[in-house]
C-alpha cells in the first residue's frame, strides 16, 4: 500500500520547489517551461545555461512579480562575456517573500512573528562549440527559512543548445537541479530536490512572423501528476487515472508556446501548461484559463520591457514585469572597465 501511495502523490515529493517557477516574464508567457526560445534575454539563463550567448555582455535583467497572497518575488540577473577565454558568465539571484506570519505553538498561542524567505542564487558559464552548438552549466546555492526551521542546498545545471539560425529551428536539453540538500529541516530527513530532464524544440516560420515551440518536462519519469487522494476524497473529487498508460499522463509532460513577431521592436506571446491545468483545476467545476499564459516585450535596443501574465486556478492570474537594461551603454567604467573588457 505505500508503494502506491507513493505512486500517486510523486508529483510534489522533493524540497525546494520554488525552483520550479518562472523567474522572467518572457518564460512565464511561454508557459512557465521553455529551453529552446532564441532570445538576447538573459533572464532565460536562469532556466537553462546553454542559452547564454555573448550578445547579453553586460546585459542586466530585473523582474518584479506580485505573487498570491502578498507573496512577493524579486529576480535579478546579470551577463558577462570574456574574450580571452571565449566564455560566457552570469549571475543570478530569485528571491521569495513570504511576508510577516504569526509564530504559534501546537495549541495556536502565538509566541511572536517571523518572515518566512526562500531563495537560490546562481553562477552561470557557457561556450560554442562549432557554428551551430553552444553548451552551459549552472550552480546553484539554496536557502529557505521558516522561523526555526532553515535548510540549505547545493544543485548543478547542465544544458546543451543546437541552434540553426538559416533554417530557424532550435533544440535543446536540459538536465536541471542535480544536488543535494546540505542542511536539513529541524528534525526532518533529507528530501530529494526537484530534479527534471527536459528536452525543447523551437520553430519560425520562414515568411511568417510566426515561432512555435514545444518543450517536454520530466521525461525521465512518465507520471508526473500530483494527485492529492485524501484530499480528493473529502471533497468529492475524482482520482487520476490508476492506468499506467493513459493520454492525459503524456501530455501532461509538454508545454506549448507561439511567438508573434511585429517587426523586430514588438514580441507577442501565449503558452500553455498541460500539467499546470490538470493539477490546479477543481473538480468539475468551470476552469477557465487555467494553464494558460499570456505576455509581450517592447524591444528598444538598450532597453527591453517584458511582461506576462499567468493563470492559475479559476482564472486567477499573477502578473510579471521585468526589465533588461545593457548596462555598458548607459554606464562607463574608465581604464577598469577597458580592463575588464566592459
Amino acid at each position: 500500500m505505500g508503494k502506491i501511495s507513493f505512486a500517486q502523490t510523486l508529483g510534489g515529493n522533493s524540497v525546494f520547489n520554488f525552483l520550479k517557477l518562472s523567474n522572467t516574464p518572457q518564460l512565464s508567457a511561454l508557459g512557465g517551461v521553455n529551453i529552446s526560445q532564441p532570445s538576447n534575454d538573459v533572464g532565460l539563463v536562469f532556466n537553462n545555461p546553454a542559452l547564454l550567448i555573448s550578445s547579453m555582455h553586460s546585459q542586466m535583467n530585473a523582474v518584479f512579480n506580485s505573487f498570491y497572497s502578498g507573496i512577493k518575488v524579486y529576480h535579478l540577473s546579470m551577463g558577462y562575456h570574456h574574450r580571452k577565454l571565449n566564455t560566457s558568465f552570469s549571475w543570478g539571484l530569485n528571491y521569495f517573500g513570504y511576508g510577516n506570519i504569526s509564530e504559534t505553538d501546537a495549541s495556536g498561542n502565538v509566541l511572536g512573528k517571523f518572515r518566512p524567505t526562500d531563495w537560490v542564487m546562481q553562477v552561470s558559464a557557457s561556450r560554442s562549440y562549432l557554428e551551430k552548438w553552444n553548451y552551459g552549466a549552472t550552480l546553484k546555492f539554496i536557502s529557505s527559512n521558516y522561523g526555526q526551521y532553515r535548510s540549505n542546498g547545493l544543485a548543478i545545471d547542465v544544458g546543451l543548445l543546437f541552434s540553426d539560425t538559416a533554417r530557424l529551428f532550435s533544440a535543446s536539453a536540459v538536465a536541471k537541479n542535480m544536488g543535494l540538500q546540505l542542511k536539513k529541516y529541524n528534525g526532518s530527513s533529507a528530501d530529494d530536490l526537484p530534479f527534471d530532464l527536459q528536452i525543447g524544440f523551437t520553430k519560425r516560420l520562414k515568411g511568417a512572423p510566426f515561432s512555435f515551440s514545444l518543450t517536454a518536462q520530466r521525461i525521465h519519469q512518465f507520471d508526473i501528476r500530483y494527485n492529492d487522494t485524501i484530499f480528493n476524497n473529502e471533497n468529492g473529487f475524482e482520482n487520476g487515472s490508476t492506468k499506467k498508460f493513459s493520454f492525459d499522463k503524456l501530455l501532461n509532460h509538454f508545454v506549448l508556446a507561439s511567438t508573434i513577431y511585429l517587426g523586430d521592436k514588438v514580441e507577442v506571446i501565449a503558452g500553455y501548461n498541460f500539467l499546470r491545468r490538470k493539477e490546479l483545476n477543481i473538480g468539475n467545476a468551470g476552469n477557465g484559463l487555467n494553464g494558460f499564459s499570456l505576455g509581450g516585450g517592447v524591444l528598444l535596443g538598450k532597453l527591453q520591457i517584458r511582461y506576462a501574465r499567468a493563470y492559475y486556478q479559476n482564472s486567477s492570474a499573477y502578473n510579471q514585469l521585468g526589465l533588461n537594461v545593457k548596462l555598458n551603454e548607459y554606464f562607463g567604467l574608465g581604464k577598469f572597465g577597458e580592463k575588464i573588457g566592459w
